[in-house]
């Protein structure tokens, strides 16, 4: 039985105690502010759920999106209850492309694993049983997108910028490490220039202030000042690149030879002057003052020019797929 549930305590607490491939807890789901929330339920436990999106949604040309959120599954059966009626809500909304599984913004978590690979997880990689892209594929949905982690074996062999950085220094850019005495502006300073640089990304929303605080807040006890880079002309902040240790190595008993590079990125009329080679050059070269010979380019989309900044030092280890079927709705 598939059962539509409104936002009461009792609800949200059925919804999230289907714990596979992610904690989930009321408080979140109330922040994500789902349109409306879908759970199977057998002898009142759940054996499926999910979220739906179609009113804060981003526009997408010739479709009107919703998005399909906060999934599980146990199994086969429960997974193709809950599509079909994720569907099925989502059509009568109007919808005419559903996305998938994308908690409500790329801001939050989205895609699935689909090529898993022989590395291990790294630190703040999502999982998912190997099950579910089957799931989504069973149920009609077609990849609209794939991601890739990349790896650089030898930092040593990143090529070296010196000449783009004396130009770039000539041409007015600094470069300086995150401000940890002044987190707060510091963090708003990020959440401007993400919210400016990110917005021609897939199905890319805007995300508020204090939803950014409360992503990145916790991460400050993981981070290194030095391995997070903001470059400035004057006054304005133009590019970042913001990388981590790989924690899951020192959970595995390993000493932590990688980091993780999360987010690299320029602001537009700043773009085409060698920028994010000169941060990633000068990332490799403080990750291995840190004894950091490897470096992971996380969650990268296929078409991300930074795939290519890199190229031929990396090789991609992990793959990623997002979801879409056609529906019924008309835009």
């Amino acid at each position: 039985m598939v059962v539509t549930t409104p936002l009461s305590h009792a609800d949200l607490e059925l919804f999230c105690s289907l714990q596979e491939g992610s904690e989930l807890n009321p408080g979140i789901v109330t922040r994500h502010a789902p349109d409306a929330l879908l759970t199977v339920l057998r002898d009142g436990q759940a054996q499926a759920r999910g979220s739906l999106w179609w009113q804060a949604v981003p526009d997408h040309p010739g479709e009107r999106l919703g998005f399909i959120g906060h999934y599980a599954a146990r199994d086969a059966r429960s997974a193709a209850e809950i599509l079909s009626a994720a569907c099925l809500a989502l059509a009568a909304q109007g919808c005419t492309l559903a996305v998938g599984p994308i908690d409500g913004s790329t801001w939050r978590r989205y895609r699935l694993i689909t090529e898993r690979g022989r590395e291990p997880p790294f630190f703040l990689e999502p999982d998912n049983p190997d099950e579910w892209p089957g799931h989504f594929e069973a149920a009609g949905f077609e990849a609209c997108a794939r991601y890739y982690s990349s790896l650089n074996e030898d930092n040593a062999r990143s090529r070296n910028r010196s000449d783009r950085e004396k130009q770039i220094a000539r041409d007015g850019y600094t470069v300086r490490t995150l401000a940890v005495h002044d987190i707060e502006p510091e963090l708003d300073r990020l959440w401007r220039l993400s919210s400016e640089t990110f917005r021609g990304n897939l199905f890319y929303t805007p995300i508020a202030r204090g939803e950014f605080h409360a992503i990145y807040a916790p991460l400050l006890n993981s981070i290194k000042p030095e391995l997070v880079l903001i470059m400035e002309r004057g006054d304005a902040q133009v590019a970042f690149c913001l990388a981590i240790p790989d924690l899951l190595q020192a959970a595995r008993g390993q000493p932590i030879d990688t980091v993780i590079l999360k987010s690299i990125a320029v602001e537009e009329s700043h773009r085409g002057k060698g920028l994010a080679s000169v941060l990633l050059s000068r990332l490799s070269r403080t990750a291995r003052s840190l004894g950091m010979h490897r470096t992971i380019h996380a969650l990268m989309h296929e078409d991300n020019p930074s795939r290519w900044l890199s190229h031929g030092l990396m090789r991609d280890f992990r793959s990623y797929t997002l979801y879409s079927k056609r529906l019924s709705g008309q835009p």
